[in-house]
Parts: structure tokens; C-alpha cells; sequence
């Protein structure tokens, strides 16, 4: 896949599975992608995965869960990371 290598800045590019590891892959293009590298995963899973991928996350920031809400046009509340409380809700008081 033609995707920007500074999406995976963490990770051994050239050792991917794409098909493996395409939620963490649709992931990394919504928080930290371009246009070119949505379109490349759009291209290369289509709409109906990376719908299906969205949807399982635990977490997506806001921006990128608005963005998918309006993409896929699904109310934001039906994604699990909306409904999903996160395990540390406020930073520790020192």
C-alpha cells in the first residue's frame, strides 16, 4: 500500500500485514493521515470494512469520530467508543 511512512513512525513499515492489522492501519490513517492516504485505504479495503473496523474501536478522538459519523452518516452514539467510558477519566492529582 502507498501510504505515508510517518503514519507508522513506531512500527517496522516494510513488516505490515495489511490484511491482518487493517483496523489499526484504518485507525492510523483517520488520526494521522492525509487525503492521499484516505484515499489509498478506500481503494484498497472499500467502505463497508472500514465502516465495520470503525465501529469495533475503543477509541477515536473527536474530530475523527465526527468525521466517520457524517462519512458513513451513523449517529455518533452507536460507535462503541462513544459508548465506551474510558478507564482513567481525569488526570491524577499529585
Amino acid at each position: 500500500m502507498q501510504l505515508n511512512r510517518r503514519i507508522f513512525w513506531d512500527t517496522n513499515f516494510d513488516t505490515i500485514d495489511w490484511q491482518k492489522q487493517r483496523g489499526d492501519v484504518i485507525e492510523r490513517v483517520l488520526h494521522y493521515g492525509d487525503l492521499n492516504d484516505w484515499r489509498e485505504i478506500m481503494n484498497n479495503y472499500g467502505h463497508d470494512i472500514i465502516r465495520n473496523e470503525i465501529f469495533k474501536r475503543r477509541y477515536l478522538n473527536k474530530k475523527v469520530l465526527s468525521f466517520c459519523s457524517s462519512f458513513f452518516e451513523i449517529p455518533r452514539n452507536q460507535f462503541r467508543c462513544y459508548n465506551t467510558e474510558p478507564s482513567i477519566r481525569q488526570h491524577w492529582n499529585y
